[in-house]
């Protein structure tokens, strides 16, 4: 007759099956990052052998440890893949700058896995896509998992603004950028205008 499970070993159960089922960083090629050696004309890890031995859910971050010489293009089209070369015009295809400004400055660059099926990642730094044909592109297929959490999948919440009393004319809607770059803007405008309408409220009841 098996044992019975105790709370203690059925809450660590739990916790452990969580924690193979939570959100995840893949730090892409390992402990040999994402670089490429001009001399031998080769990256410094098999990419596609990378990727194989990973398991890819939405909510997930691919770690790019690299430097200015590369770049980390991500795209959801398949021809731009084969072609190894970046279309600026393709909506589905994304550069991303760590902020590198000079020859080999070390860069850091986190890409988050938003949507579900194949998506391709190579780097083309000088245009002619040398690097991506020698190697260095991997394509990897992005499974549901627990579905993206709220920091990706939803965008800030626009600014309070306290609906004018009964003798005040109608003012006209308030606009906020909700893109990327104005997250941070919007929150600092929610922060205000929240701290606004308090003062006017213990105003009126002091």
């Amino acid at each position: 007759m098996p044992a019975p499970v105790t709370p203690f070993l059925a809450v660590f159960a739990l916790l452990a099956s969580a924690a193979t089922t939570g959100y995840h960083n893949h730090t892409v090629g390992g402990a040999a990052g994402w670089f490429f050696n001009t001399t031998t004309s080769k990256p410094s890890a098999n990419y596609s052998s990378w990727a194989s031995t990973q398991t890819f859910n939405l909510g997930d971050f691919l770690i790019f440890n690299t430097n200015s010489n590369q770049t980390v293009i991500q795209t959801y089209n398949e021809t731009v893949y084969r072609n190894c070369t970046a279309d600026d015009s393709d909506n589905g295809t994304f550069i991303y700058s760590g902020g590198g400004a000079s020859f080999s400055e070390a860069l850091t660059v986190r890409v988050p896995l938003t949507i579900v099926g194949p998506n391709y990642y190579f780097s083309d730094a000088a245009g002619d896509g040398i690097q991506c044909r020698s190697g260095m592109a991997f394509e990897i297929k992005v499974q549901r998992g627990l579905g993206l959490p709220p920091s990706l999948n939803q965008p800030p919440p626009p600014p309070y603004a306290e609906p004018p009393g009964p003798d005040t004319a109608q003012s006209p809607p308030i606009t906020v950028d909700q893109s990327p770059t104005g997250a941070a803007s919007a929150c600092r405008a929610d922060v205000a205008v929240y701290g606004f309408a308090a003062a006017v409220l213990l105003l009126r009841f002091w």
